[in-house]
């Protein structure tokens, strides 16, 4: 893909997108998007990064992100957003749904599941997609935002790092053959452009997560930094923290990974 074929999906009119900036190499998208928001350009809101290579690319926690250079979909997303700090979770959540519509439409059926927080992944787990959402917030208002995205296009299973096959995938796995990155990041600007607007007068996610999610009803185990915590996923409240039904009763978790996922245990007659 050259400049100006990722340059063509640009659109003045579409909020999300107005810009297209792409690198052959970069050291990190999140952090090009966020230096942008930090300067004087005023056309940064809705800037989006592209790159074929990062060489600092990372995922949540700080991991690295890995991706060979040219085969999957690395971008991200600068954002000055009309949000309450409190929708900072939701935002994460529109994006997730957003990566997940479009890399849907690019296959044969809807094989894909959203897995809170913003993880998106086949029926059976396989992780096809990854975000990682950092904001800024000013007091009460949600100041800025970066949305990075890592997708897993043209880059079969078979060729992954041992540690990754079995718990990864890939859309020309899914699809059976090579997809078009240009086309997939059109359609993912165009749903997060929606989704955007529609978190911003007002309209909740949850709903829609719930219908996608890979997670409700099913035993988890959630990983919360200084310890772990398991129970039934219930959903999501309307502020986009995980719902955790235990013994004890319902909890919510803002800030986690899911760990484990495993079909509940039913109990009684019949079971």
């Amino acid at each position: 893909m050259t400049e100006h074929d990722w340059a063509s999906v640009a659109d003045p009119a579409r909020r999300v997108g107005r810009r297209v900036e792409f690198h052959a190499a970069i050291g990190s998208t999140n952090d090009r998007a966020r230096a942008a928001l930090a300067s004087a350009d005023a056309d940064a809101d809705g800037l989006v990064v592209v790159a074929d290579l990062q060489t600092a690319g990372r995922g949540r926690r700080g991991r690295a992100w890995e991706s060979p250079s040219g085969a999957n979909l690395m971008a991200s997303v600068a954002l000055r957003p009309r949000l309450a700090a409190r929708d900072a979770g939701l935002l994460g959540i529109v994006a997730a749904l957003a990566v997940r519509d479009a890399a849907a439409s690019m296959l044969p059926d809807d094989a894909l599941r959203v897995k809170w927080p913003n993880d998106v992944v086949t029926e059976d787990g396989r992780k096809a997609a990854g975000l990682l959402v950092e904001t800024a917030i000013r007091g009460q208002e949600l100041a800025e935002a970066v949305i990075g995205m890592g997708i897993n296009v043209n880059w079969p299973a078979a060729e992954m790092p041992a540690e990754l096959q079995g718990r990864a995938t890939s859309l020309c796995d899914l699809a059976g053959g090579p997809i078009d990155r240009v086309e997939l990041l059109r359609r993912l600007l165009d749903a997060l452009a929606a989704e955007l607007q529609g978190l911003e007068r007002g309209a909740s996610p949850v709903e829609r997560l719930a219908r996608v999610s890979a997670l409700d009803g099913r035993q988890i185990v959630v990983d919360i930094g200084d310890g772990r915590v398991e129970g039934i996923a219930a959903g999501v409240s309307a502020d986009g923290q995980l719902i955790l039904a235990g013994a004890a009763g319902a909890t919510t978790i803002a800030v986690g990974e899911v760990v484990s996922v495993r079909d509940a245990e039913r109990v009684g007659a019949g079971s």
